[in-house]
């Protein structure tokens, strides 16, 4: 274990895939990008986990905190799934995530170090 890298949680956010409708060429070679991509950073040991994320789910606020169905949104904006990165530090992070399939269809990454 490389002492010298640190973790880094990245939270992918994009527009709600069913509100912007791609066709199946599309999809597909978006499909192969991930793939090959999660490949890749898998191999070269920068990924330690991580998952696309479903649309159910349930928010919780206040004190006594209510429970209210539904996810966050922003307008059709959602966090779409997340990934736990290894790099020695914030900028290799943004160079390896420069290249992730992302950003094809208009979504965006939030890279943030954890504490621990």
């Amino acid at each position: 274990m490389d002492l010298s890298m640190k973790n880094f949680l990245v939270l992918f956010r994009e527009p709600d895939g069913r509100t912007e409708p791609h066709t199946a060429e599309e999809i597909s070679q978006h499909q192969a990008n991930w793939k090959a991509w999660f490949e890749k950073w898998g191999k070269a040991g920068k990924l330690a986990g991580g998952s696309g994320l479903t649309m159910n789910g349930v928010m919780m606020k206040g004190l006594p905190p209510k429970m209210t169905e539904g996810i966050h949104r922003n307008g059709t904006e959602v966090v779409g799934g997340y990934l736990l990165l290894k790099a020695l530090d914030l900028n290799e992070a943004s160079a390896i995530m420069e290249s992730c399939p992302i950003f094809e269809f208009g979504g965006y990454a939030e890279i943030r170090e954890t504490q621990l």
